[in-house]
């Protein structure tokens, strides 16, 4: 094989340069990402159940869908999560790490499909969505207004219109959200006082909207078959959908034969206002828009992150006066740093490779065959990555720093027999051809020994075998790579450069000679040594035990983990009130945060959410989280201000908020592992008694772990003890009087909860119609006798 290539130089020279177009073509195609990508594919269900309370949710509609998810291929497990603020359930399925997530979102479509027939219509009719999840956000672009024009329902809804749909087109982004004010909704805010003087019920309220507030084709004139001599048709318009407020206002709601009429604005405020109102954004104190966007599994995020930003830009040309953006946080920034480091190492470790390799071989030709044989293993690498669906990461790139001490290994060898041949008086082609013969068998047996060392790696089952699976097959492709340019391109290039040595003269001939003396003096004592251990082989294995002990000993005291958490430029804050406490309390809390953040070094932006937690996934009124970006790591890092010590100053500033319970932490080390720093543990009750004894059992579960020193802190996110109120509906006294239980539990989700009616079209999209009582008939359990039922 090597002699093929010492007559044909430039076949060689061929292959490698294929290599290495191969290699650069990949690399600009190839996914980035900081680590491999180990997290399961997980599938987001969602429904909505207006006025539903959070055991209804479960026993309704999380029940039965979870009942035909049960056993869909290749998953691993799911849960759901129910909540009575927003009145959602969300169901997360998660799928083995080698699935399709295309494929796993299919399968779960097709599982819903079955159980949609067992859910209540009011949840069928507001749609149930089945996405790709992340469960944090790749960046957050904050919408705000400088001077206070606009009020946080049209900073939400502009981004609902003018951003969510190009966001999503954009390559890599998966989901898109707008944290803040909801989308906008025709409100109607009954009086249920007038509605009791007029005689009037919401339920009849809500059938005249579904009456009058359709859509209604209407056909054609002259429309084929007609009678011969038709020379026009015409489409036949009709009175549709309501479009204005005046239109809902004038709703006919009773009609007397005497002409008597009662509409909607008789008993009924009538405003374009939120579909729900159970969150509230805000940007450095200011409110805000939130628009969080999601990584599609398996993109780059780099360069999904730089488009969106980009569409951020194109989009700021065409905002209002008085309309700005900022990105509030960016993901990314991490990975690229670290991406810009290991590739900062690697340069390093190429130039201190060649520089060794000079000094060592003492030649400018001898040198320049490594050199050239390095790139092409490194390189020609990443053309296998597409193949094996690997991406360009901290550990694949880890791998490449490695390999270069081994790569370079093979072509040494080659060069150094070559030398000696040329020494001993052959021509550099008879010298490659001879020393090809001696040393072809050892380089395609160390390349062997070291691809049988890494290769088995990537058979490790579960996640740990997949963080690991990219560095080691890197490696191992690279060295068969280097083998074979060992036998290739190394013995051409040697035949072609190669010349008899001659003695290098001036100071670099100076330095080689000292060098020379002084490894021979190293050399020599380094074989003394050998010798005296050969002949007293007792000690010696002594000698290794004890190094072996003392390795084991450090390695104990050291601690243990998956990866080391680093600093990624953000980090976050939860708050927890007490419970049932009201969103306007959990806001006047925030305005507390916000002045301890302004004051914190270190911080650039916090956006936080009033109304969510990330780390339960659901809305409550009574929680609160930040996204906290930090400043740069090289302005901070001047100053000592590593993510660890501001979160530790944060916490201790927090300490001493009364109102609620606040802490900042860490994200997950390996995004889409969790939404923390830490461990998560599901508790799972299968002997399916109520949620009081699930409450009671993780009760004892947590007086157990904190007694355990390796916890920090520990909480839960169920809360089974949230002040609650009771309706008891008198069933027998409502039967009695001629009238349907269905009416009553319509009137109370109507008033309390909100009665979702239909849709509307506006701004070139379709919101939704709500019939709901005023808020101050909404505050006191006393209001519920005012709800008036026939």
């Amino acid at each position: 094989m090597a002699r093929f290539f010492i007559n044909r130089p430039i076949v060689a020279m061929v292959i490698s340069i294929l290599m290495v177009i191969l290699g650069v073509v990949a690399i600009v195609q190839l996914p980035v990402a900081l680590y491999p990508n180990i997290a399961p594919p997980e599938i987001l269900l969602q429904a909505r159940y207006p006025g539903a309370d959070a055991v209804t949710l479960e026993q309704s509609v999380a029940t039965p869908i979870e009942q035909q998810m049960s056993g869909v291929d290749k998953m691993l497990y799911m849960y759901s999560l129910n909540q009575s603020a927003g009145n959602q359930m969300q169901l997360r399925v998660d799928f083995d790490v080698t699935t399709d997530p295309s494929v796993d979102q299919v399968l779960v479509n097709l599982r819903y499909s079955q159980a949609a027939s067992q859910l209540p219509p009011d949840v069928v009719n507001q749609g149930v969505t089945v996405i790709k999840s992340v469960t944090s956000p790749l960046g957050l672009f904050a919408l705000y207004s400088p001077k206070g024009t606009y009020d946080p329902l049209f900073l939400a809804n502009y981004a609902y219109v003018n951003i969510n749909d190009p966001m999503t087109r954009v390559p890599g982004i998966g989901q898109v959200l707008i944290f803040g004010a909801s989308q906008y909704a025709i409100r109607l805010w009954v009086n249920p006082d007038t509605l009791a003087k007029l005689d009037i019920t919401v339920n009849e309220i809500a059938a005249a909207l579904q009456a009058q507030n359709t859509v209604n084709p209407a056909g054609q004139l002259g429309g084929d078959p007609v009678p011969r001599g038709q020379e026009f048709t015409y489409t036949v318009l009709a009175q549709g959908r309501l479009t204005s407020l005046a239109d809902f206002e004038n709703v006919v709601v009773r009609a007397r034969p005497d002409g008597a009429l009662v509409r909607v604005k008789d008993v009924a405020r009538v405003e374009l206002g939120a579909q729900n109102y159970i969150r509230r954004g805000r940007r450095n104190g200011q409110p805000a828009a939130i628009v969080a966007v999601y990584q599609l599994p398996g993109s780059n995020a780099i360069e999904a992150m730089r488009a969106a930003t980009k569409l951020m830009e194109e989009m700021k040309a065409r905002f209002p006066a008085d309309l700005d953006y900022v990105t509030a946080l960016d993901t990314t920034l991490a990975v690229s740093a670290g991406i810009r480091e290991i590739t900062k190492t690697l340069v390093e470790a190429l130039l201190l490779v060649v520089i060794v390799v000079f000094v060592f071989l003492q030649g400018f030709r001898a040198t320049l065959i490594p050199l050239l044989a390095v790139p092409v293993a490194l390189v020609g690498a990443f053309m296998v990555f597409p193949l094996l669906g690997f991406s360009i990461n901290t550990l694949s790139l880890f791998g490449l720093v490695l390999a270069i001490g081994l790569v370079v290994d093979d072509a040494i060898v080659v060069v150094e027999a070559v030398e000696q041949h040329i020494e001993q008086g052959l021509s550099p082609r008879d010298a490659a051809l001879k020393a090809m013969d001696e040393v072809s068998g050892p380089v395609v047996a160390i390349a062997i020994i070291m691809a049988a060392v890494f290769i088995p790696t990537a058979f490790i089952p579960g996640i740990t075998g997949r963080m690991y699976q990219q560095f080691a097959v890197t490696i191992a492709v690279s060295v068969l790579i280097s083998a074979f340019n060992a036998l290739t391109l190394s013995p051409a290039l040697s035949a072609l450069l190669l010349r008899p040595k001659r003695e290098t003269r001036g100071p670099l001939g100076l330095f080689f000679r000292g060098f020379n003396r002084v490894f021979e003096r190293v050399m020599g004592g380094y074989l003394d040594g050998s010798r005296y251990l050969i002949r007293k082989a007792a000690f010696a294995l002594l000698l290794l035990l004890g190094a072996a002990a003392v390795s084991g000993l450090i390695g104990i005291r050291l601690p243990g983990g998956f990866v080391p958490e680093e600093d990624q430029g953000y980090i976050y804050a939860n708050v927890q009130l007490p419970l049932a406490a009201s969103l306007d309390r959990t806001a006047a809390v925030n305005d507390k945060l916000d002045a301890i953040f302004k004051t914190q070094p270190g911080i650039k932006y916090y956006t936080g959410v009033a109304g969510f937690s990330l780390l339960s996934l659901v809305t409550t009124t009574y929680n609160s989280f930040y996204f906290i970006t930090l400043e740069d790591w090289d302005a901070r890092h001047k100053h000592g201000l590593t993510a660890d010590v501001i979160i530790r100053q944060l916490n201790q500033k927090l300490a001493g908020l009364a109102e609620a319970q606040a802490f900042a932490f860490s994200p997950p080390a390996i995004p889409g592992i969790g939404t923390s720093g830490g461990v998560t543990f599901i508790l799972e009750d299968r002997s399916g008694k109520d949620p009081a004894f699930l409450a009671e059992q993780t009760d004892k579960f947590l007086a157990a772990a904190r007694k355990r020193p390796e916890f920090a802190r520990l909480f839960t996110t169920l809360l089974p003890s949230v002040p609650q109120f009771f309706a008891e509906v008198d069933r027998d006294k409502v039967l009695k009087q001629g009238i349907a239980l269905t009416s009553v539990y319509q009137a109370l989700q109507a008033f309390l909860g909100g009665a979702f009616v239909n849709y509307f079209n506006q701004y070139g999209r379709v919101w939704q119609v709500y019939v709901q009582a005023e808020g101050e008939f909404r505050t006191q359990a006393d209001n519920v006798g005012r709800f008036y039922v026939r």
